[in-house]
């Protein structure tokens, strides 16, 4: 799964939604009738794959930043797994120009299509990022925007799946919500399904598979508004 625009995106924690709508006991109807699982994410960016691509910079803009913090701390030449590459760039290509090994993982056809087509030097794999079926472990691990289309177990399992791709000290980008709920958003016309988990449950899965929190930013004014995590796998092996 790819990255997007948001428009537009509200984060409703359940029961709030349900006050704000006058309905104490059940979320308001829209919020029903809404996407709620990865399966219809997958399907909207398939179906909108040359509109996605189209929208995206073959160069980095607002991410810079933080990928520049994420490769400070991987090793010269280091892999790394994308996950939800979408057609790989601008992070990907930004990547592999600075020598780095990617791998990249997602769920549309046509996007892995364009992968492969424009950097035939790297690994690409149609794979849902929840059963990414890669026995590798990787100095580095994204996940931008990508987990927040997951539904909020499927996020907590998420967590057993970094552990085991990350190696020893490898360094862990991923973006979500700033706070728990849901959120709806709307790519060509169609709604858009996030979800997140709050900060503090995103830091106990953290902490409990291993990796410690070395920068968090929630709707960082300089990336977008985007809520960021970079961690850091222990360096020895232990913990889940």
């Amino acid at each position: 799964m790819a990255a997007h625009r948001i428009v537009p995106c509200i984060w409703l924690d359940d029961q709030a939604a349900a006050a704000a709508a006058g309905a104490a006991l059940e979320p308001p109807r829209w919020k029903r009738a809404m996407p709620t699982s990865a399966d219809a994410i997958i399907g909207l960016y398939e179906r909108h794959a040359d509109a996605w691509d189209r929208g995206r910079a073959a160069a980095l803009t607002l991410e810079r930043g933080w990928i520049e913090r994420f490769v400070a701390r991987l090793p010269a030449g280091g892999s790394v797994l994308d996950l939800g590459c979408g057609s790989g760039q601008p992070i990907a290509r930004d990547l592999l120009e600075r020598g780095f090994a990617v791998v990249g993982i997602d769920a549309s056809p046509t996007l892995v299509a364009r992968c492969r087509s424009r950097f035939p030097s790297a690994e690409w794999f149609v794979a849902d990022m929840r059963t990414p079926s890669i026995d590798r472990r990787f100095d580095g691990l994204i996940a931008w925007d990508s987990l927040f289309h997951l539904g909020l177990e499927d996020q907590r399992a998420m967590f057993t799946t970094f552990r085991a791709h990350a190696a020893p000290g490898a360094v862990l980008l991923f973006t979500t919500g700033p706070e728990h709920g849901v959120a709806m958003g709307a790519f060509e016309g169609e709604p858009l399904f996030h979800a997140s988990l709050a900060p503090s449950e995103y830091r106990a899965l953290l902490a409990a598979h291993g990796f410690r929190v070395l920068a968090h930013v929630a709707d960082d004014p300089a990336c977008g508004r985007h809520t960021v995590w970079l961690a850091q796998r222990e360096e020895r092996e232990g913990g889940v």
